[in-house]
Parts: C-alpha cells; sequence; structure tokens
C-alpha cells in the first residue's frame, strides 16, 4: 500500500480499519524504500505522541552504523532542522515558549473581525459567478492570508509561497528533498532577504519579535530564526486548507449534517471539531523515532526506525468513538487527535478553529445551496506524506 499516494488518501479508511483489527503496529516503506512503523489504533497513536521514548530528533535515536547510512541531505536544509517541530527538550521548550504567546486563545479571537471581514471579501469576489474552485478561491487564500499578516509578510509577496510550501508539503519520503531544492532556495533566500528589512526597520508583527528574541542573544539562533518562520508560514496555512476544504467535502457529502448546521450556526464549534476527527487534514502524525527497542501490541519497533501515529485511523477507532465512521455534528465529547497531543500539541490550534468555523458557518448562510460542480470520483487528492487534502473543489451554489 502506498500511503503517499493520491490513490491511497482517497479512500484509507476500509484499509485503516483492517489494521486496527489485525495489524496496528505495522511496517511498510515509503516510495523510496524507507521502512516505516504505522502506529493505528487511538491508544497507541497516543502513547507514540507522548511516550519521552519516541524522539523527534532522529541523530539522538539512531545507533552509530544507522547515522552512517542516513541519506544525505543538503546543506541548505540543515538549518531548517532547527525548527521546534524536529526538535526535543530543552531546544523544543525554548522555542515553542517564542511562539506561543501569539496564538493564545484571548488574541486569537481578537483576529475574528478580520477573519470575518476576510471571508466576506473572497466570498463577494465569486458570487455573481455562481461557482468555484472552493481550495483556490477560499480556502487557500484565507490562512494564508492571515499568517503572512501576523508574521508581517508583504501582501505583494503573499502568493510566492503557496507554490514553495505546496512543493515541501508534496514530499512523499525524507530522500525525496532533491526534488524541492529550487523551491526550498527560494523560499531560505527571500526569508533572509525579509529579515533584513526587518531589521532595519521592526514592525509589529511576530517575524520582528522573533528577531529581536534571536538578537537578545541565546534565546534564537540564526538557524533557528529561519526554520521558524519557515514552519509556521507552511503549517499556518497547508493544515486549515485542508481542515475547510476536507470539511466542506464532507458536509456536502452528508446533506443532512449540512442542512442541520445551516439552521442552527450556533453548532459550528462541535461541527469543526467533528470535521477535523472525520476527515483529519494532518494525517498522519510528523515522524517519531525510537530510542531503544519500543514493544507495542506485541509489535517491537526497533531503534532509531521511522514511527508515524495514523492520526486518520486513531480518529476513526471504533473503541473510542461510538459510530466512528458516521458524521455526526452534534459529537460530545470528541476526544479526536487533529491536533496531536502532548509537548508537540498544535500550537496554532486556536487560529485554525477559528478561521474554519467562521470560513464554515459564513459559506452556508451566504450559500446555503452548495454543491459539487463535478463528479466526486473526479476529484483529486494530493500526494503527501503527512496530510491529506484536496487539489481542488469545484462547486456551484
Amino acid at each position: 500500500m502506498n500511503i503517499v499516494s493520491p490513490q491511497f488518501k482517497a479512500n484509507p479508511f476500509s484499509f485503516l480499519a483492517g489494521l486496527r483489527s489485525t495489524a496496528p503496529v505495522y511496517l511498510t516503506a515509503l516510495p523510496d524504500k524507507t521502512p516505516v512503523w504505522l502506529i493505528s489504533r487511538y491508544d497507541d497513536v497516543v502513547t507514540l505522541l507522548r511516550d519521552e521514548r519516541f524522539v523527534k530528533n532522529r541523530r539522538t535515536a539512531m545507533t552509530t552504523e544507522q547515522l552512517r547510512k542516513m541519506s544525505w541531505v543538503p546543506s541548505m536544509f540543515r538549518p531548517l532542522e532547527r525548527n521546534m517541530l524536529d526538535l526535543d527538550p530543552p531546544d523544543h521548550t525554548r522555542l515553542r515558549a517564542l511562539v506561543h504567546k501569539a496564538f493564545t486563545p484571548t488574541l486569537i479571537g481578537q483576529m475574528r473581525d478580520r477573519v470575518q471581514s476576510l471571508v466576506d471579501d473572497l466570498l463577494e469576489v465569486v458570487t455573481l459567478k455562481g461557482e468555484m474552485d472552493l481550495i483556490k478561491d477560499y480556502a487557500l487564500p484565507l490562512p494564508m492570508t492571515i499568517i503572512t499578516e501576523i508574521l508581517g509578510v508583504p501582501t505583494r509577496d503573499r502568493n510566492k509561497f503557496h507554490g514553495w510550501s505546496k512543493a515541501v508539503v508534496s514530499l512523499t519520503s525524507p530522500k525525496a528533498t532533491v526534488r524541492v531544492i529550487p523551491s526550498v532556495w527560494m523560499f531560505i533566500r527571500y526569508l533572509k532577504q525579509f529579515f533584513k528589512t526587518r531589521r532595519r526597520d521592526p514592525q509589529d508583527d511576530l517575524a520582528s519579535a522573533l528577531i529581536l528574541a534571536e538578537e537578545a542573544g541565546d534565546k534564537l539562533s540564526e538557524d533557528e530564526l529561519l526554520a521558524m518562520v519557515f514552519l509556521l508560514l507552511i503549517a499556518g496555512h497547508e493544515t486549515t486548507v485542508n481542515l475547510i476544504g476536507n470539511g466542506m467535502l464532507a458536509l456536502i457529502e452528508h446533506a443532512d449534517q449540512m442542512e442541520m448546521l445551516h439552521r442552527n450556526p450556533t453548532m459550528i464549534k462541535t461541527a469543526v471539531e467533528e470535521l477535523l476527527r472525520y476527515t483529519s487534514p494532518v494525517f498522519m502524525s510528523t515522524e517519531r523515532y525510537a530510542r531503544e527497542d519500543i514493544n507495542i501490541e506485541g509489535g517491537t519497533i526497533p531503534r532509531g526506525e521511522m514511527t508515524l501515529g495514523v492520526i486518520g485511523s486513531a480518529n476513526r477507532d471504533e473503541t473510542v468513538f461510538e459510530n466512528a465512521d458516521a458524521l455526526d455534528i452534534t459529537r460530545e465529547p470528541n476526544k479526536h487527535l487533529s491536533f496531536g497531543q502532548g509537548i508537540h500539541f498544535c500550537v496554532g490550534a486556536p487560529l485554525a478553529r477559528l478561521e474554519a468555523q467562521i470560513a464554515i458557518n459564513t459559506l452556508l448562510r451566504r450559500m446555503p445551496n452548495i454543491h459539487l460542480a463535478v463528479a466526486s470520483e473526479s476529484l483529486r487528492w494530493r500526494p503527501s506524506m503527512l496530510l491529506r487534502g484536496l487539489e481542488g473543489l469545484p462547486v456551484a451554489f
């Protein structure tokens, strides 16, 4: 099973149900033959995300022999490895503290009016057309605009980032990095120039705040600054694009649930939590590496080998969620794992929730008759190791 392919992403759930039943710790391989262990049951995925024996920095987990056989990493990528998503404490703790205060629920709540006005502007552009690509015209520009505004990226440069980040998130294995060298090189070159501008002329934005932290000394190195902004620009929009796009597709395919939400917009919070569970926009956890041989469910994961928690499977675990394969926007409680668990819980979760709640409710209010403009079988899913999202979503209204 090619777990990164568009064909798998289109309908992975029956295969994953089989894994939960018969092979909850499953060894497969990525397209470049890299072995990877898939953890598919809810409780085991929680263990993976919380257990300190699974680390993010592979160099601290691997044997000398494994380190010697590691695939070549282009030198330009090495600074990017200093991002908080790929580090363990104490470095992770220090880096997360620097950005956490920018994404608190209180501060994000203050952005509600800005998100609402942007959503209204985007829909105003397409209203008279009677149709749109919900990804390109709506789900993408919303989070892209918001995260670039938070960081202080000039308006004229925003569209550049999606092309670069799309190349990065479409990686299907660690050894495929050569394919994205041009995109990463342009991305890094742009950020370095952007930092020079902000050093000369600081603004009231997150990039300026991070630069000041770097200049203060031991809080942030230059590589960490680069990696942090690179990560925030990609993670700050790619995942929310998938949440809005996948979520609207799920609602369109479940007319009763869409009608219920349209009639009762106050249900939007539980609805978005259910869409996070049901569609799992981040389908796999980021990589973990076993620091020692670890036994889970009768399977032993050898030291130093890559392990992925299948969030899309954990979120459909029938031992945790009643009628797990049913979309139920009234579902409570909803202990989905779509934002992760433990110290790497998504720092942008409050922002993603706010954007999705406003985007979906406004869309249903203004376009209650929205429906697919093509056959659902013709929809194309993006290849990706970690994400699950649509290439496009043509709709009419």
